[in-house]
């Protein structure tokens, strides 16, 4: 049938008939959707109602029964129950009215008010508890809460899509249907009566019309898909398991919507202003073009950038800026702009590269480096994401004609002194640019001059009310006068949904120096050497950088960090970038208590402070309490070793979340090793299978560090078109090395 016929004539009744058909197979696949993914969902709920009484009963029973006085204002007397063995409230919630009646000194009344408390206090306690999933915690409901999800997070992003389409096509077509029905027939027509008949010839249109957009939009293939993945059989426990610990942000996202363990709402709309908050809560957010699915808190922040247009986003680092900012950019190439660009750091260019490509459908270009000039070419020509260095904006000619839809600046502090070449460039984009976007995870509040510099480039004036030189009477006075171009959110007050652990990937290029030193390495067959290149040349060390600035903003917010290396000249080289302040190196010379001494004075120090250390010695044994940022210096051979590593810090979880940063090279031996060392960890089949085996023996999911070694070699000397060279044994290396280090003071 003609997709226009229905618009500009009445159609026959043979037509109208296929019409609703039509109509009737999409709203059914709509209803079919809407029912699995709801089974899905209850599902989740019914293991999290399960999950919350079990702990909940587990608090019960460590509260004596002396709390029920508190229930009750003081008013019981609970000798006689104590005096019987009911010594917790779990115990008294546990027998009847009628058993406790039949206790010597307890009448019918006090029974009935005993267990009346008791039940009040369980059901507070139930409402209290946070549900956690915890890798060590492998009990059958946790198992099972982890295999509920599992279906909805393979399903993917796609799934929401379709559940917000499958729900706009139920609220569209389910009135309209019948009635249009009449016009599927002479006589029915003839039934309706005049006002049934004009019902029907208006309703026929708009059916069509719903039709046709579903059909441009791919609705029926996209419900169909979803519903699909929603009738996968459900995974094994252990497969479930796997798939948790590879993204298990994706689990706990879901968990946080579908159980309602959301942060605290004014905590993750930054404490805004009522009538600012409802401004950015109305903003629409079109994800058609992104990839992922957000958190509550970072929706809200690329609604927030939306909807006041020139702000800068201030959150803490690891609340995943960067993923807010390319939504926003999503959403602007949704409603019909073409040119975006983000000015950044060089040390995170590929980063924003990488995530631009990965979380969204947008093109991006790397404007830097020797291809700079094609680069920009082809992004003036096609649109899409410009992404360059904050250096190098000054140097940007882009034609007057080019509407930039959203100038986006990371590590926006960098550009707070108003007389930099950096800063006037920045400065001469924001005139030029009508929306922009400033990140920076540096607080500002106690920087008033600093954060006037910012806020000037976005809206010049809106500070004047701050005196130079001095701060603001409070926060809540900071947040209320820069609530229309800042939002700042912090990971106590929006991470309850998440797991202790944050991941970041923070990928680098070689600058020229280390570059050399890389080929040589190569060249030479010599693995360590390869591992360890990228700070050959610790001026030009385009890592080292990265390092720097983590450690510097974990600084300005008060944060210990953690520092590992498999090799100890490099952490005597990141020793030295940092100005010998780091404690350490904690190394396999240094005896316990020495050891020990080390992380006692990095842990009593008040606030920030670096500890360094080799990633053999200090994942095994080691209680890093203190520490909440968590750098890598390079892969390992062996994830179990960097897992250890890393799980010294992250079993602190109680105080702050744990984020791990892992610098990386692209095109090198690190991005080698992880895609060899990330298939292997996806498909070790044996663990799923034999997941109590694995357990037991770590080392399983390992490779042959030899191998491994012998192949990325081969694989670089290829790649890079020089002589082949045998490559030089990995442990033997790798033993040498230690030997060395022992031997150091």
């Amino acid at each position: 049938m003609d997709a226009t016929v229905h618009r500009t004539d009445p159609l026959a009744p043979r037509q109208v008939r296929a019409l609703l058909s039509k109509a009737d197979a999409l709203l059914a696949a709509a209803r079919g959707l809407l029912d699995d993914d709801e089974r899905a969902r209850a599902a989740v709920r019914e293991v999290v109602a399960r999950l919350r009484t079990g702990r909940a009963r587990e608090e019960l029973g460590s509260i004596p029964v002396a709390r029920l006085k508190d229930v009750t204002g003081g008013r019981l007397r609970l000798g006689a129950l104590e005096q019987a063995g009911y010594g917790t409230v779990l115990r008294v919630l546990d027998a009847t009215p009628y058993e406790l009646q039949l206790l010597p000194g307890i009448g019918a009344r006090t029974a009935s008010q005993v267990h009346a408390a008791a039940g009040q206090i369980a059901r507070a306690a139930e409402e209290a508890v946070s549900v956690r999933i915890d890798v060590d915690r492998r009990d059958p409901e946790t198992s099972a809460l982890v295999v509920a999800l599992h279906r909805l997070v393979t399903a993917g992003p796609d799934l929401a899509r379709a559940r917000e389409a499958a729900g706009t096509l139920g609220r569209t077509l389910a009135p309209l249907l019948p009635l249009a029905r009449p016009a599927g027939g002479r006589l029915r027509m003839l039934l309706a009566g005049g006002r049934g008949r004009q019902r029907a010839r208006e309703a026929v249109p708009r059916i069509g019309a719903v039709l046709d957009e579903a059909r441009e939009n791919g609705l029926e293939l996209l419900l169909a898909q979803a519903a699909t993945d929603l009738l996968r059989p459900l995974p094994s426990e252990d497969e479930a398991w796997i798939d948790f610990e590879l993204r298990a942000p994706e689990y706990y996202g879901l968990l946080g919507e579908i159980a309602a363990s959301e942060p605290d709402r004014a905590a993750a709309e930054g404490f805004l202003p009522g009538d600012i908050a409802s401004r950015v809560k109305a903003q629409e957010l079109d994800d058609t073009h992104l990839r992922v699915s957000l958190r509550g808190y970072q929706s809200f922040g690329a609604r927030f950038a939306l909807a006041q247009g020139r702000v800068i986003l201030g959150d803490e680092m690891g609340l995943g800026k960067t993923v807010q900012a390319v939504a926003a950019l999503a959403h602007l190439r949704a409603r019909g702009a073409t040119h975006f660009l983000v000015a950044c750091p060089a040390s995170v260019l590929i980063n924003w590269m990488r995530e631009i490509e990965n979380r969204s459908g947008l093109r991006a270009y790397p404007v830097h480096g020797s291809d700079r000039t094609a680069a920009l070419a082809e992004w003036i020509r096609t649109g899409g994401v410009a992404v360059t260095t904050i250096d190098t904006l000054h140097r940007l000619e882009v034609p007057a004609g080019v509407a930039v839809g959203m100038l986006v600046v990371d590590e926006a502090h960098y550009v707070k002194n108003p007389q930099t070449r950096r800063s006037r460039a920045v400065a001469a984009w924001c005139e030029r640019v009508g929306r922009v976007l400033f990140l920076t995870g540096t607080p500002m509040e106690n920087r008033v001059e600093e954060f006037r510099n910012l806020v000037d480039h976005l809206r010049p004036g809106l500070l004047s009310d701050v005196q130079r030189n001095n701060t603001l009477t409070g926060p809540q006075t900071f947040r209320r006068t820069v609530a229309p171009v800042y939002l700042r959110r912090n990971q106590q007050d929006v991470l309850t949904e998440l797991p202790d652990l944050v991941e970041v990937e923070e990928w680098e290029e070689f600058s020229a120096a280390d570059l050399t030193a890389y080929r040589e390495a190569v060249a030479a067959g010599n693995f360590m050497a390869m591992r360890r290149a990228a700070y050959a040349v610790p001026e030009k060390s385009a890592k080292l950088q990265r390092l720097r600035e983590l450690v510097s903003e974990a600084a300005a917010n008060g944060l210990k960090v953690v520092v590992f290396s498999h090799f100890r000249d490099v952490l005597a080289v990141v020793g030295q970038a940092l100005g010998g302040r780091a404690h350490g190196p904690i190394a396999g010379d240094v005896t316990p208590a020495r050891r020990q001494q080390i992380i006692d004075d990095f842990t009593s120090v008040s606030g920030h402070a670096v500890l360094l250390g080799q990633i053999q010695a200090g994942g095994i044994g080691l209680n890093l309490q203190a520490a909440s940022v968590v750098i890598l210096c390079e892969p390992q051979v062996k994830p179990t070793i960097e897992s250890q590593a890393v799980a010294r810090a992250h079993r602190m979880g109680q105080v702050r979340k744990v984020q791990v940063h892992r610098l990386l090279v692209a095109d090198s031996v690190d991005q080698r090793m992880l895609e060899i060392l990330g298939t292997k960890t996806r498909l070790f089949d044996d663990y799923a299978r034999h997941s109590d085996v694995a357990a037991s023996t770590p080392d399983a999911v390992d490779i042959s560090e030899q191998s491994l070694a012998r192949r990325i070699v081969q694989e670089e000397q290829e790649r890079l078109s020089l002589p082949s060279s045998p490559a030089a044994p990995a442990r033997d290396s790798a033993a040498r090395t230690e030997r060395t280090d022992s031997r150091r003071p």
